[in-house]
């Protein structure tokens, strides 16, 4: 049977209204500005919506551009976006990435995938979401809600997320696929959680198989 993708993304955006977006979500509808999603993108990996925001706030009143960021000192990014998790090697690669753009593409963050992934520190998830949120180039950026939802639902059978985003670009319309990782995050955080989901609360509970989950609220 074919999966109503419409009826589901719609229901998830009903059921999302009024809560809070993702943190790197939340910096890009104030300003859609590549290097801004790139950073707080950077930020983001392992670490709290809140300290994410916090920490990019800090750093974007020092060096809101590449040109100041490759200045700074990394002990100094690394004060700056601390308590982040991992903070001394993400400062770390914030400096040479932001050397590499001023150096290379004239302080402008690059759209294609293969000059994204050649920065330091930059995966699919950060390269994808630089290209939706700060480019609007349709792309399915999966992180770990994205990855443990799309194969609990049984949309896909995927073991790694990068097979979880071939799987997807295959079946999802190309509509939603910048949608769906903001939509799955905001979701995955809330009520479809890793361990013991808030199923009585799913708005798409009758399009799901839940798969792998033993016990649910």
């Amino acid at each position: 049977m074919p999966i109503p993708w419409d009826t589901i993304m719609a229901k998830l955006e009903r059921h999302l209204t009024g809560k809070q977006l993702p943190a790197v979500s939340e910096i890009a509808r104030v300003r859609q500005d590549p290097f801004r999603v790139l950073v707080s993108t950077m930020i983001s990996l392992r670490t709290k919506d809140e300290v994410t925001s916090r920490s990019s706030e800090r750093l974007f009143l020092e060096a809101s551009t590449p040109e100041p960021l490759a200045r700074l000192p990394e002990e100094e990014i690394a004060r700056l976006i601390y308590p982040a998790g991992f903070y001394k090697t993400k400062a770390r690669n914030l400096k040479r990435a932001a050397v590499i753009l001023v150096d290379k593409y004239a302080s402008r963050v690059p759209s294609s995938m293969a000059e994204l992934l050649a920065l330091p520190g930059v995966g699919r998830k950060t390269a994808n979401l630089v290209r939706n949120l700060g480019f609007g180039l349709d792309g399915i950026c999966v992180d770990t809600h994205v990855h443990r939802i799309s194969n609990r639902t049984g949309w896909v059978e995927a073991k790694t997320p990068a097979k979880t985003e071939i799987a997807l670009e295959k079946i999802l319309p190309r509509r939603y696929w910048i949608a769906i990782n903001e939509y799955l995050v905001g979701f995955g955080q809330n009520t479809c959680t890793p361990i013991s989901p808030k199923c009585s609360l799913c708005p798409v509970y009758e399009n799901c198989r839940r798969i792998g989950v033993e016990s649910s609220r």
